[in-house]
């Protein structure tokens, strides 16, 4: 018998600006939500769209990552697993929260939108142009037909 599959792939945009913290042993930890919209069209032809709000939890590296590149805006896809789990708030009430623990990232934007505002603009571009700033780029092919982005995203890279 299979042990289960707990695996989530998502693209969206960020609703805001990642919040980072640290564990009281240090360890980074970025909590933002993205918007995740789909659109059909109904039974009488008219387009219909729904976005729902996905909360993303990254940990370690990835945490820093997303607290220096990402933005209110900024699009992304995320690859991680569902995770339910319950806390106290202020006033004692039990709370139960479903993220994504975020395991990989692709900023889907251009890669000048992911420098970080306090690092200068380096003075010449780096061999390869922009695609080697983006990390898991190998993974567009498959990604952006997807989307329905597969040939005007590739040119903005």
């Amino acid at each position: 018998m299979a042990r289960g599959l707990n695996k989530v792939l998502l693209i969206g945009n960020l609703g805001k600006d990642p919040e980072m913290k640290y564990t009281s042993g240090g360890t980074a930890v970025a909590n933002f939500s993205i918007a995740v919209s789909e659109s059909w069209k109904d039974n009488e032809g008219n387009k219909q769209e729904r976005t729902e709000w996905v909360n993303i939890v990254a940990w370690r590296k990835v945490a820093e990552i997303c607290s220096q590149y990402l933005k209110k805006g900024s699009r992304i896809y995320v690859e991680g697993k569902l995770q339910c789990r319950s806390y106290e708030d202020k006033n004692g009430v039990k709370r139960y929260v479903t993220e994504v623990v975020m395991d990989q990232l692709l900023m889907l934007d251009s890669a000048e939108s992911h420098t970080p505002p306090s690092q200068p603009e380096p003075d010449a571009p780096s061999p390869g142009g922009k695609v080697d700033d983006l990390p898991f780029v190998w993974l567009l092919p498959f990604i952006l037909p997807l989307m329905g982005l597969a040939n005007e995203a590739v040119h903005s890279l």
